[in-house]
């Protein structure tokens, strides 16, 4: 061998040794590509590998069944705007006044707070958001959700504004006005000689523009509202709110689920050289449930049943981008849901008359809304393949957790009062998880420590007359043992009324509230 084909061979070796610890260097095992995938609605039984239901979801299932599936894992409330804000922040939705649900109001993060997003990007990550937002948009008049917003200008602050590099969204959910995507605080396709304008009954101005709506134009839907959803018509589909203009703007509902995934694989592709956060927030199963047609009829329990199987077919499409782009065994997926599961959400659309045997709510006691456990226990799944090893955790974890354990695992200073480093548990299945939990529904809060649930008083309907779900509110105090009685069916409060005082006193160090008398616990 001659010294010349030595000297190449050296040369070689060393270019490939330099090239091989960059590539480790950019995709070391502390510094992965995380993605967060968030379904809106998803039950706890919705997910087949928690065996409680009768729909197949076979890719969110590899998910589960090579990741760690979590039986004890929990949104921070049972509606959507207060769980995003609890689970970008870390902060529990309550300690935010008068949080609810969002409908075309201003932007509830406060663009002061430290969220995932700017953890990350703190940390030298490009982060990015696709799909639902529904966390407001603009500054409004400084009051939680209510502002007005232009649509026709440059919309902020909004996500780019707490963290997000890149934001593809829907403004607030698929059943109000704007129907329009938003990118990076501009509407996608807006004609300028075509104005947005829209209203809501809370603005105080119900000016229908004079065009038709779900009330006054039932002949013109393709699908019948039930309550609240009788606004204007996009698509066949009467909405809550009006609006007018954007006509080159509105978005295709049926295209709604592959134009999100569109999105997220761009991003994706677009960022796979560096670190990523993608906050991959998916519309379904949410009403109006629109699949493609080429998912239609393959659920055989109606448009709800449909949507869920779309969207794990979309999770599916996702995991084999990461595939192809040889980035899969460098990122970290984390699979929940805002809030648990609904059935009839304002439409009819037999969600209710083709259930069959299905539980979306598996054993779990209420769904959306409700302060029993259907409300706020959800799928929760953690994946990385080759490095988490398979197993099943029972023990409690919450979304307003992966604030802390994010920021850990990427070796970040940042940690909220309300959240746990649960880091461990999420990557190794080791360690404890929380022991006690703040749950919460419409600003109504209960408690969980241990084993041990307690629900305090509140006035209003047992069961809701629109969604046909127990809401958990009554004039006592209810307490469960959700080891022996999962689904919350024998109240122990008078069979034990020491445990039920030492959970109120434990409840109130947290709540900062004086609930020493009944009246200041009978909240409307």
């Amino acid at each position: 061998m001659t010294s010349k084909l030595i000297n190449q061979l050296c040369l070689i070796f060393f270019i490939s040794l330099f090239l091989g610890c960059k590539s480790e260097k950019n995709y070391s095992s502390k510094n992965p590509n995380i993605i967060i995938i968030y379904t809106d609605d998803l039950g706890y039984g919705d997910v087949s590998a928690y065996s409680k239901g009768t729909l197949n979801t076979p890719n969110i299932d590899k998910l589960a069944n090579e990741g760690i599936r979590f039986n004890n894992g929990y949104a921070s409330s049972a509606t959507c705007s207060p769980s995003r804000y609890a689970l970008l922040t870390g902060t529990y939705p309550w300690r935010k006044t008068d949080l609810r649900v969002i409908t075309g109001g201003s932007l509830v993060i406060d663009t002061t707070e430290i969220t995932i997003p700017k953890i990350l990007k703190n940390k030298g990550y490009h982060t990015g958001i696709v799909g639902k937002w529904h966390l407001g948009l603009g500054s409004g008049d400084g009051v939680a959700g209510s502002g007005i917003i232009d649509y026709n200008s440059y919309i902020s602050p909004g996500p780019n504004q707490v963290g997000f590099d890149y934001s593809h969204i829907m403004p607030d959910t698929q059943d109000r006005v704007p129907t329009v995507y938003i990118e990076n605080g501009n509407v996608v396709n807006l004609d300028p000689d075509d104005p947005i304008d829209v209203n809501f009954f809370h603005q105080n101005k119900h000016d229908d523009y004079g065009l038709p709506t779900g009330l006054k134009n039932p002949e013109l839907t393709s699908m019948k509202w039930h309550h609240g959803h009788n606004g204007s018509i996009v698509n066949g589909v009467p909405r809550i709110g009006y609006m007018k203009g954007g006509e080159k703007a509105l978005w295709s509902d049926i295209d709604m689920a592959d134009h999100f995934l569109i999105k997220a694989q761009e991003y994706i592709k677009e960022n796979k050289d560096n670190p990523f956060f993608l906050f991959y927030a998916l519309q379904q199963p949410h009403v109006p449930r629109t699949p493609h047609p080429r998912f239609e009829g393959l659920s055989g329990m109606g448009p709800r049943g449909d949507v869920i199987i779309e969207a794990d077919w979309c999770i599916g499409e996702l995991y084999k981008t990461l595939e192809t782009e040889g980035i899969l065994e460098n990122t970290l997926i984390i699979f929940s849901s805002d809030n648990g599961p609904v059935l009839n959400d304002g439409y009819y659309d037999d969600a209710v008359e083709k259930l069959g045997d299905h539980t979306p709510s598996g054993e779990l006691r209420g769904g959306k809304y409700s302060l029993f456990e259907a409300g706020t226990r959800v799928p929760f799944i953690t994946y990385w393949k080759g490095k988490i090893k398979p197993g099943i955790s029972d023990e409690l974890i919450s979304q307003i957790d992966l604030f802390n354990s994010i920021s850990e695992i990427v070796g970040a200073e940042y940690k909220s009062s309300d959240g746990k480093d649960l880091s461990n548990l999420i990557l190794r299945n080791k360690g404890n998880g929380r022991e006690e939990l703040i749950l919460e529904a419409s600003t109504r809060t209960a408690y969980r420590k241990g084993d041990w649930v307690m629900i305090p008083p509140y006035k209003g309907q047992a069961i809701s007359k629109y969604v046909n779900i127990e809401l958990g509110n009554s004039m006592d105090f209810k307490l469960y043992n959700l080891k022996d009685d999962p689904s919350q069916r024998t109240d122990l409060s008078e069979r034990e009324p020491e445990k039920l005082k030492e959970m109120i006193e434990s409840f109130v160090k947290i709540r900062g509230r004086d609930f020493s008398n009944i009246e200041n616990l009978v909240l409307e």
